[in-house]
């Protein structure tokens, strides 16, 4: 029997395909240049490059210059062609970014995070993506996905977060139920630390390592793991909750069930009220501490000193179980200067291996930037997914 020929309307997607993909890639780019990199015919591709202006998924931005004869345009992939967003719920911020399709920022807001539980922080949450949203629609015309970072344990069926008491009495976080069907796009929502190691990944210090953890250390305490290039989630989405590991004076004590004994302890909630136990006064922040102990506190360089081992016996704690070849030390708290040299030194004592520990350079925002890889992904693969709903050029 011999093959079904295939439909031309079919031939056309993949050559749509084929050229957005190439445009993405090397944009500028012009014809010539996309029917070399494509193996199609010239008048194929004009057709294509047509079809595809006339969608808004390409524009030309002019003549490529520095060639005799007549000067060919040049084509990028369209603002038009859409945007995404990213949004990071966390216990002290809840930030939210618009970037286009190849992850230049559009608009950002950043706010304290609203207190009064769930109710209030969904509330603040869809006002935040609203207003990023409405702001990116002025140039870059739809929304294509919606990436979330919340704390907590995700359960990736069902995406409701529990165990997330930075931002809920409860633990728990309905983020589909607060966007609800206000935007007909992808939401995929992650844990906020797991989505810091996506960032890490992308754009940090393990874009060559498979294997590594990242630690996060701040208002909460937390660990993403990525084995072989691919996040861990565990059974229930709670691979990486260093925060219950049994470290401290008591892990038994029942206080340590909410926020875990190694959070208790090496949180910035914890750091405060080792400070008060210390001096008496309270801190305005963790971050005080550690500058008093940057100016060579006793007392500070005592608190700094036990975050610094307690965190070391984690990461040793960690490395026995899944061998990682890097571990980053990020969040407002683990990424300080002052920790790396003797959380080094406490890995080191505990683990016979060489386990390599170094400070992220992200930022504050790897979680926010996490949100948006996994919302960029998300969008590039509908672009380029030929016959999907809704394509603008497949009918």
């Amino acid at each position: 029997m011999s093959p079904s020929p295939v439909r031309p309307s079919l031939l056309r997607e993949r050559s749509e395909q084929a050229v957005l993909e190439v445009v993405f890639r090397e944009g500028p780019i012009t014809r010539p240049e996309i029917a070399a990199r494509t193996n199609l015919s010239k008048p194929t591709v004009s057709a294509v490059v047509d079809r595809l202006e006339k969608a808004d998924l390409v524009h030309a931005t002019g003549e490529r210059h520095g060639r005799r004869g007549r000067k060919p345009m040049a084509y990028v992939v369209s603002d038009r062609a859409g945007f995404v967003v990213g949004v990071d719920v966390g216990g002290a911020n809840l930030r939210a970014g618009a970037t286009d399709l190849y992850g230049e920022l559009i608009c950002e807001r950043q706010e304290a995070t609203a207190a009064g539980g769930a109710r209030a922080v969904g509330q603040q949450m869809l006002t935040i993506v609203n207003d990023v949203v409405s702001a990116a629609q002025d140039t870059h015309q739809r929304l294509l996905s919606l990436g979330i970072s919340m704390p907590g344990v995700v359960d990736q069926r069902t995406a409701m977060t529990s165990l997330a008491y930075n931002v809920s009495t409860d633990g728990g976080f309905d983020p589909l139920g607060v966007i609800g069907r206000r935007y007909d796009v992808p939401v995929l929502v992650d844990n906020n630390i797991n989505l810091a190691a996506v960032w890490e990944k992308w754009s940090g210090l393990a874009q060559r390592v498979s294997t590594f953890a990242y630690v996060s250390i701040g208002a909460g305490v937390g660990m993403g793991v990525v084995i072989d290039d691919e996040i861990v989630r565990g059974a229930h989405g709670a691979a990486g909750e260093i925060c219950y590991l049994p470290i401290g004076s008591d892990p038994f004590d029942e206080r340590h069930r909410v926020h875990g004994g190694l959070e208790d302890e090496i949180g910035a909630a914890g750091i405060v009220a080792a400070w008060r136990v210390e001096d008496g006064a309270a801190p305005a922040s963790a971050g005080e501490v550690f500058e008093w102990a940057r100016d060579g506190h006793p007392g500070a360089r005592r608190i700094v000193d036990n975050v610094a081992r307690h965190v070391g016996v984690a990461i040793a704690t960690v490395a026995a179980v899944i061998d990682p070849e890097l571990v980053v030390l990020g969040g407002g708290i683990g990424s300080n200067e002052l920790l790396l040299a003797p959380v080094r030194a406490t890995a080191a004592a505990l683990f016979p291996l060489t386990v390599r520990i170094e400070t992220s350079m992200l930022g504050e925002k790897a979680a926010l930037q996490g949100a948006i890889a996994i919302a960029l992904r998300e969008a590039r693969r509908q672009l380029f997914s030929a016959g999907r709903r809704g394509h603008p050029i497949a009918a």
